[in-house]
């Protein structure tokens, strides 16, 4: 395995191709393969046809950081990459230069960050993809503006683009701002996918982690009709009997 030898120099002149050798140097078969399992890349799986190197995330954060300097116009060639871990090292590095560029009020960059990550949404197409980026580039951009691409997204025959629309509102969250997370958690409370009732009902209990009050107020009013494993994922903080209890409202209903 390749050794680094610590925090290096901007690299804004190396190319998709210089980039490609030093990160395939820490690929690992036996590794690649287990995760290929845990991301469902067989027939028919969410992950369908995926590949991977075989490197670890504290890895690729390591080479995050080595190459956060590399251009909008690398990355967005990166970003489309065969392979998973490429995808994921581009993706996390739009996300650092992004927050540089909030720091920097360098509205250029953000706005080019941006409609560079839009485009690479085909790209975006695993959970872990779309969940340690989009809501630090696109829920970021749309805080406090126009957030029509959100519930347009949330209505895509797309998984991803599905996934995107309810996770991009996590920053609007931690910001105590929890609109538009529940009225797209109302477009998507019959979704039929796992991982869509998954990160719906996580986010719901973010909600409640701030307000509870609030998500109460939403599930009172749709627990009984939303999927089993979005309730217990929204419920899962609430005391057990209170957990017990809109279980039960919610089996009461469905055997009616």
């Amino acid at each position: 395995m390749a050794q680094m030898s610590g925090p290096q120099s901007y690299q804004t002149k190396m190319t998709i191709t210089q980039i490609k050798a030093e990160f395939r140097q820490e690929k690992n078969a036996q590794h690649a393969s287990a995760i290929s399992r845990f991301f469902k890349t067989g027939k028919g799986q969410y992950g369908e046809g995926d590949q991977f190197l075989g490197i670890k995330v504290p890895v690729i954060r390591k080479y995050a950081k080595k190459y956060k300097a590399t251009q909008i116009s690398v990355l967005s060639q990166l970003v489309t990459s065969q392979f998973h871990e490429e995808r994921l090292l581009a993706l996390i590095i739009l996300v650092m230069q992004y927050q540089q560029a909030v720091k920097e009020a360098d509205t250029a960059t953000r706005n080019a960050i941006y409609k560079t990550y839009l485009k690479a949404h085909p790209s975006i197409n695993n959970w872990d993809l779309v969940d340690v980026t989009t809501e630090h580039i696109m829920g970021a951009q749309l805080f406090g503006t126009d957030c029509k691409v959100l519930y347009t997204w949330a209505k895509s025959k797309i998984l991803w683009k599905r996934r995107m629309a309810i996770m991009a509102t996590f920053h609007f969250i931690r910001r105590g701002d929890f609109y538009h997370t529940l009225k797209i958690a109302e477009i998507l409370l019959h979704d039929e996918h796992d991982l869509i009732h998954k990160a719906v009902g996580w986010l719901l209990r973010e909600i409640g982690k701030r307000e509870q009050k609030v998500e109460e107020s939403f599930l009172k009013k749709h627990a009984h009709v939303m999927p089993r494993t979005m309730l217990r994922y929204a419920i899962e903080k609430f005391p057990e009997k209170k957990r017990r209890a809109y279980l039960q409202r919610r089996s009461s209903s469905t055997t009616r």
